[in-house]
This record gives C-alpha cells, structure tokens and sequence, in this order.
C-alpha cells in the first residue's frame, strides 16, 4: 500500500497542550494561516501557550476540556470541525499518575486518562474525517508501549494499547483517505517526567520532540519513534527471553 502523504495541516487540533510535548507542538504549529484548537485541563497554562501562539500568527481556540469526559470532548470536536474542518488531529494528552496515591484508582485514572482520552479524541474527529474523505490522526503512544516496566505498569500497558489501536486503524482508514500516525517517543523533559526517574537515559527536549514529529507528520509516517538508540534498544528488550529482559 502506497504510504498517503497528507497536505499540509491549516486547521489543527492538539489535547494536552497546556504543557510538556502538546505545548512545544502548538508552538512549532503557530504560523499565520494556521487554525489551532488547543484542548487542555489547566486553563491558566492553557492561556498562556494560546497567547504565545497568537503572536506567532495562528488563530487560536483554546478549550478547557478533561479528555476522559466523553460528551464534552464530542462537543468540543464537533464544534471546532464544524466552524473549520480539521486536518489534523493530535490526540497527545497521557499521564505517567506520578502524582497519584498508589493504588487500584492510580491505575483506572492513567487508563481513562491514556487510552480512553485518545478514543474520546479520535472517534469523533475519525466521523467527521470520513465524511470528507480526508484528514490526519496522530495517536500519542511511547516507547515504553515495546516493553513493559515493573515500575509502570499502567503506563506501559495503556501506552501499548494506544500503539496497537493506531497501527491497526492505519490500514483501515487509509482506505478512506484518512493518515494515521502512532508517536512513540523516549524520556522527553516534560512535567509529566520529572522526577519519575533519577537518571533518564538519551532525554529529548520538548521543542526537539515536537520538531521531529512535527517532520514525520509532514510525512504522514506510521510510526514516528525516537530517539532512534533507545528505540533500537527497546526493540531488542521486546525480543529477548522475559526473564532476560525483566533484569
């Protein structure tokens, strides 16, 4: 199948832009001519990446949203492609539940909040995409979905969720003309990974994440994993004896 190469994004949709990967992306995304609809759960936050977007040139809506309700996530997508069809879709808002109590809850929330804000995100941008014939999807996964960590369990299990389900709609939906996109990125400097772990191998800048999947997108890439050692490291853990890669 011939890889479908997606035109260039005017009208962009980002969850979890309030901060960290999210935030650096409506920034490398904020050019004149472009519409953003940033969605985020910190509207202070939120307001200050949509007033740094504006002076770049875009038009910005920003939405303070929580991407596990579902109702308000279809409001807030169906409103936005209505008033200017979307082109691309970045369903990026996820939780490592480092600042949660250990527990049962600790993990239903970095579920609802990993895999069911993602389905919240992309079904009902995937609906309005397929009317037209049209349209890009981007699913924020990790390389953390290769191999799973004693230390985060939920994370990793919802992250590889993730990846399964946009590498199985790709084929599906470029039938219809619609790009899927699965990003797995390495230890990142965001929020989210500050002080999850002492000594983060390989660690990505936020602004040189959102450039690289910022590329890949262009691209219409299934796969936009980086960086590239980590991940040939993580493929090789995925491959080796459980016992082996556990240690």
């Amino acid at each position: 199948m011939a890889r479908l190469r997606p035109p260039p994004p005017h009208s962009i949709l980002i969850t979890g832009a309030s901060s960290g990967i999210g935030a650096a992306l409506a920034r490398r995304y904020a050019r004149p001519g472009t519409h953003l609809a940033l969605g985020g759960r910190d509207p202070g936050r939120l307001a200050t990446i949509a007033a740094e977007c504006r002076q770049g040139g875009a038009y910005v809506a920003e939405q303070s949203v929580d991407v596990t309700d579902r109702a308000a996530m279809a409001a807030w997508i169906g409103r936005t492609d209505r008033a200017t069809p979307l082109d691309l879709v970045i369903a990026n808002a996820g939780t490592a539940g480092q600042h949660l109590p250990p527990g049962p809850e600790r993990t239903r929330t970095i579920f609802a909040v990993n895999l069911d804000g993602v389905l919240n995100t992309i079904e009902p941008a995937e609906t309005a995409m397929l009317a037209r014939g049209r349209g890009h999807l981007a699913l924020m996964s990790s390389l953390a979905s290769f191999r799973s960590s004693p230390n985060s369990p939920a994370y990793c299990s919802s992250k590889a969720a993730v990846r399964f389900l946009g590498e199985s709609l790709r084929p599906r939906l470029a039938k219809s003309g619609i790009v899927v996109s699965v990003i797995c990125p390495g230890y990142v400097e965001t929020p989210m990974t500050a002080g999850v772990h002492p000594r983060m191998p390989l660690t990505t800048s936020a602004e040189r994440a959102a450039a690289i999947i910022e590329r890949a997108l262009a691209r219409g890439s299934a796969r936009i994993a980086f960086p590239f050692v980590t991940y040939c490291l993580v493929r090789v853990l995925a491959i080796l004896p459980s016992s082996l890669a556990t240690r």
